[in-house]
Parts: structure tokens; sequence; C-alpha cells
């Protein structure tokens, strides 16, 4: 969790990812963000995120992305 931390506060260094909840649903991540989270998640962690993983509910939190990512993993 504390490499997703670093990772999401280097895209959004203004943002609480220890505690928003609703980053997609309350509009404090846009487009652009998520995009840049993606790459760096796929980069980092060597996943490939699909365009199926690419829903709000997997983003809203830095919880949901580390959900994603050791979902990922696992699969692989």
């Amino acid at each position: 969790m504390d490499k997703l931390m670093a990772i999401l506060s280097q895209v959004r260094s203004d943002v609480d990812f220890t505690k928003e909840k609703a980053l997609i649903d309350d509009g404090i991540l846009d487009s652009f963000d998520i995009v840049s989270i993606i790459a760096e998640l796929s980069e980092a962690f060597e996943v490939t995120i699909s365009i199926d993983d690419m829903t709000p509910d997997n983003f809203n939190s830095a919880e949901a992305m580390y959900n994603l990512v050791e979902r990922i993993l696992d699969e692989e």
C-alpha cells in the first residue's frame, strides 16, 4: 500500500488519498489523473489494467485501487 500511496501522491499531491472514498464520484480525479494513475500502476506493479477494470468503483479510493492491483496480480 505504501508504494501505491507514493504513486498517488506524485500524481495529485493536493489530495488526501487516505481519507477520500469518492475520488471519481466527487470529481476529485479527472480523466487525465486516471490515465496517469493507470500508467504508473502498470509500470510499478507490472500489471495490465484492462478496459473492463476502468470503472469508477475501482478508482474511487486508494483501497479500491490497491484491491484492483492485488486482484490482477492474483489472476496472472
